[in-house]
């Protein structure tokens, strides 16, 4: 068992950030960041409840209980559930339509599951203002950040939701007020509770987004059972059985990069999605919409398209195309996403349809294109990625990608990202008032004077 008085160990190092830090401590970038993400999180699951499981879900999370008068919103609807189900459906409306941002150095999308948590905290609270819950959402972020970029070896779970669910329960222990020895008992609660394979992410089944849902309602499962008095174990991360040793094989830096807590904010390190796809597939997207645009390139003109990659993305995204491919399987799947771009010249929510699934043109040219792994060293690397097409009236054309569209590198402008959020509230699966969204987007912006967080998810009704 860790000593709490141990300065040196990860646990207490992540509580002591938790639970010291104000909201003026914060960078301006950091807090700037927050709001930016927080807002792109919302469009995104709205636009998630309008698709195919998204729609039906919350009608199973109303057959467990609380229907009607429950804590907490499921966004987009009239529904109220109790907090940990509304966090649940939320939390698989953010992450089901692979359009969340993401933090790329720790490949963890982590606000698929800090922000259905904590809104959900805040809605069955009460009376939580706007700077508590921003000083809350960087810390989690913060937390889902150095723990993703600690961990050195080849994902083998589904990171995005098991580092995640981290920093999940960091906000809720942000959000309580609790001190530090109080929040470690709650990141061991949680250690019980945290799931994520990649099974479903190989086979492109819907279970991969609820496994942030199922992170999500873990973390105020476990802020609730610390406040009733149960003990977790303390040694969570650098134990013997450990979080790095067991779901990362041993293979980390946590005593390295948690010395960064206070120094280095991880809430400037994520990422946009400008495509509804596997962040790992953006490189290659960017790159042949580029050629598109540059060379008036055209899939008649195309005999081989060859996409080199670091290993990871060649493992997860390098699949076959399927001629019928369920939506969850289409959008993991480079060669289609790929090949629906080049085609049509974007990559949008409505490109999933079932016509554009199964359309024959798009397979033809999905075909033709071939994913290589380049030997890049580095287990956790998306970049570089190089695109060549070979043309069939001869020569070829390329384009390398060094950076992903969307990173801190390539940054959305912040109109792209009012863009994104306008167009994501048009996809839900209830009308939701245009007006709604314009305030939406000004109570973000001026969040640290709202005096309670439920005014912000009173606008997500239809």
């Amino acid at each position: 068992m860790t000593d709490p008085l141990d300065k040196t160990n990860p646990i207490n190092l992540l509580a002591e950030h938790v639970a010291g830090t104000r909201l003026e401590d914060i960078p301006v970038a950091a807090i700037g960041a927050a709001k930016t993400f927080l807002l792109d999180t919302l469009g995104v699951a709205i636009a998630g409840g309008g698709e195919d499981w998204g729609r039906r879900l919350p009608a199973v999370a109303a057959d467990w209980g609380g229907a009607g008068g429950g804590e907490a919103a499921v966004w987009g609807t009239g529904m109220r559930l109790p907090a940990g189900n509304a966090a649940l459906v939320n939390a698989y409306l953010v992450h089901c339509l692979e359009y969340d941002c993401v933090h790329e150095g720790g490949t963890v999308h982590a606000l698929a599951t800090i922000l259905p948590a904590a809104m959900a905290f805040a809605e069955r609270e009460g009376g939580i203002g706007g700077g508590d819950f921003l000083r809350a959402l960087v810390l989690g972020m913060d937390t889902a950040g150095v723990m993703g970029i600690s961990s050195k070896g080849p994902m083998t779970f589904f990171r995005p939701a098991t580092v995640g669910v981290w920093g999940a329960a960091a906000a809720l222990c942000a959000l309580s007020g609790l001190d530090s020895e109080a929040a470690v008992n709650v990141f061991g609660n949680l250690y019980g509770q945290i799931s994520g394979t990649l099974q479903p992410h190989l086979e492109g089944s819907p279970l991969l987004a609820m496994q942030m849902g199922f992170n999500a309602r873990a973390a105020l499962t476990a802020l609730d059972l610390s406040r009733g008095g149960l003990r977790g174990p303390r040694d969570v991360l650098t134990g013997q059985y450990g979080y790095f040793a067991l779901f990362e094989g041993g293979l980390h830096a946590a005593d390295e990069v948690f010395a960064t807590l206070g120094s280095q904010w991880q809430a400037t390190h994520f990422s946009h999605k400008p495509f509804p796809a596997g962040r790992l597939t953006h490189g290659a997207v960017d790159a042949l919409l580029r050629l598109r645009e540059a060379h008036g390139l055209t899939p008649e003109e195309v005999e081989r398209i060859t996409v080199s990659v670091p290993p990871l993305v060649k493992r997860l995204v390098g699949r076959p195309d399927l001629p019928d491919p369920a939506p969850a399987y289409a959008r993991l799947c480079l060669a289609f996403v790929a090949a629906s771009a080049l085609r049509r010249g974007r990559l949008d929510v409505p490109d999933y349809a079932p016509e554009c699934l199964r359309d024959p043109e798009t397979h033809a040219l999905a075909a033709r294109i071939e994913v290589v792994d380049n030997g890049n060293p580095d287990p956790n690397a998306i970049v570089p990625q190089h695109v060549e097409v070979r043309l069939r009236g001869g020569g070829s054309v390329e384009q390398e990608m060094l950076q992903v569209v969307g990173s801190p590198q390539a940054p959305f402008s912040p109109e792209e990202n009012l863009a994104k959020f306008r167009r994501n509230w048009g996809y839900g699966a209830h009308r939701l008032d245009p007006e709604a969204g314009t305030r939406l987007i000004e109570m973000v912006e001026r969040l640290e004077t709202l005096a309670d967080m439920r005014e912000l998810t009173a606008l997500m009704r239809p």
